[in-house]
This record gives C-alpha cells, sequence and structure tokens, in this order.
C-alpha cells in the first residue's frame, strides 16, 4: 500500500526530530518539544484513517515518538544519575526511518545520550575526587611554629576536558556497535547463502518427486484402462457362455420331451 500524504509527513518531520536530537541543544532549545508534540497529533490522527499503514508500521512510529518524548523528559531531571536511570528505560526504533540510514537513528540517539549521562557522572566524581586530592596536597601552616611543606603539584587527572571524555567514550561505543552490526551482517549473509543452498535442494527433490508422482499417475491411468478393457472383454465373454449354455439345455430337454412321446407311442401300456 502507498504511503499516504499524512504518513509521508509524519516520516519526515520524525527524521528531522531525530536529526537534532542527536544534536547537543541549549537548554533554551524548544523547537524539538514542539515537534515531539506535533508528531503525537500526527500519530493519532494517522491511526484514525481508514487507510492506515500496517499495524507494524504504526507501533514502530509509536516507539519512536514515546523515546523521543521519554527523551526530552530524561533531559528536564536535575541530577546526571537520574538521567542516566532514565535513559536505561528509554526503548529505541528498531528500524530505520529513512532508507538512507544504515542503523535506525534513535539507536544512534540512545547511545549518544548514554555516553553523555555517562561522561557527565564521570566528571561530576573525577571532580569531586580531584577537588580532594587538591586539598590533601596544599602547604600547612602552623600558628606556632615555622615548619612549612613543600608544594606538590596536582596529578593531571582532571585536565583532561569532559567533552573530550565524551567524544572518545562515544566513539568507542558506536565502533564497537558498528562492528557488532557487521559481524551479524556477516551471519546474516552465511545464513541466507546456507538458506539459499537448503531451498534449492529442497526444490530439486521436490522436483524429482513431482516427476515420480506424475509417472507414477500416467502408470495408474494406463493400468485403470487395461483393467476396464479386460472387464469388458470378460462380461462379453460371461454374456456368450450363458447363452450357449441356455441353447443347450433347451435342446436337451426338447430332445427328452420328444423322446418319451417316441417312447409312448412304440410301447404301448401292458394289459
Amino acid at each position: 500500500m502507498a504511503a499516504t500524504r499524512l504518513e509521508l509527513n509524519l516520516m519526515r518531520l520524525l527524521s528531522r526530530c531525530e536529526a537534532l536530537a542527536a544534536e547537543r541543544r541549549d537548554p533554551e532549545e524548544w523547537r524539538l518539544e514542539k515537534y515531539v508534540a506535533a508528531l503525537e497529533d500526527m500519530l493519532r490522527e494517522l491511526k484514525k484513517q481508514s487507510s492506515k499503514p500496517a499495524p507494524e508500521l504504526l507501533n514502530e512510529y509509536s516507539r519512536k515518538v514515546d523515546f523521543l518524548k521519554g527523551l526530552l523528559e530524561a533531559e528536564k531531571l536535575s541530577s546526571s544519575t537520574e538521567k542516566a536511570l532514565a535513559n536505561q528505560f528509554l526503548a529505541p526504533g528498531r528500524t530505520p526511518t529513512t532508507t538512507k540510514e544504515r542503523t535506525p537513528a534513535t539507536k544512534t540517539v540512545h547511545l549518544q545520550t548514554k555516553a553523555r549521562c555517562t561522561g557527565k557522572m564521570r566528571s561530576e566524581l573525577l571532580g569531586t575526587v580531584c577537588f580532594g586530592a587538591a586539598a590533601s596536597f596544599l602547604p600547612v601552616h602552623r600558628f606556632s611554629c615555622c615548619i612549612q611543606l613543600p608544594l606538590v603539584a596536582v596529578p593531571p587527572v582532571c585536565l583532561v576536558s569532559d567533552e573530550k571524555q565524551s567524544a572518545i567514550e562515544l566513539d568507542a561505543v558506536l565502533q564497537h556497535h558498528q562492528d557488532m552490526q557487521e559481524k551479524l551482517a556477516e551471519e546474516m549473509l552465511s545464513l541466507a547463502r546456507s538458506l539459499k543452498n537448503n531451498t534449492l535442494a529442497a526444490q530439486n527433490v521436490i522436483k524429482q518427486d513431482n516427476q515420480t508422482l506424475s509417472h507414477s499417475l500416467r502408470m495408474a491411468d494406463q493400468n485403470f484402462e487395461k483393467l476396464k478393457d479386460e472387464s469388458d472383454r470378460l462380461e462379453q465373454h460371461a454374456k456368450k457362455s450363458v447363452n450357449w449354455l441356455l441353447w443347450i439345455m433347451l435342446i436337451v430337454v426338447c430332445f427328452i420331451f420328444i423322446s418319451m412321446i417316441l417312447f409312448i407311442r412304440i410301447f404301448p401300456k401292458l394289459k
């Protein structure tokens, strides 16, 4: 079934929302929230139409819209821990929205969001640790004595920026998932080849069985015709034998009757 105009508009707006969700947005960005609300309205209208798409496709649209809505709600939370926990419960789409995508955009957004939340949690944790470490290395002054400890340099743990760390983690996660997808694609290709070979072998076996069955049916038809001819011949032969026997019996009866009359005439009754 061809996609309706409403469905095409829904797909375009959904692709735009996925692209916006993948970008780093300002806290005051309002477009994505408005777009998601428009997506919900369009999805409700699409479900009410008579020429609506397949139920699987509608469920996929609903899944992606719910994912974007949950993503916006998770971004409104205050702490990074709550955001990470909320992102864990989000379910991205299973299929790409457009034909240009190799993997679903919502899945990529989900991975990026998880990486950002993990990076923020790590930066908060490292910031706290670095502050404590720096405090332990500060010089100590005593009011009653002039002892002063030498100043020790702060370890360079906190010098790595959060953005760079988050980008490295995101690249590692995306590379890992890309490797997994390539491996799955190779396994699916090998399974498809084996399935094709099995299908061809089964097709050859079925073709041979059909030929054998056709030959058996032809032989059965020929045997039936021969049996029918022999039955007709046997029936005719049986009718002919019955007719000859009937005539012989009639002739014998007539002969006996005539012989009895002659016998009575020739030999008179004794007195």
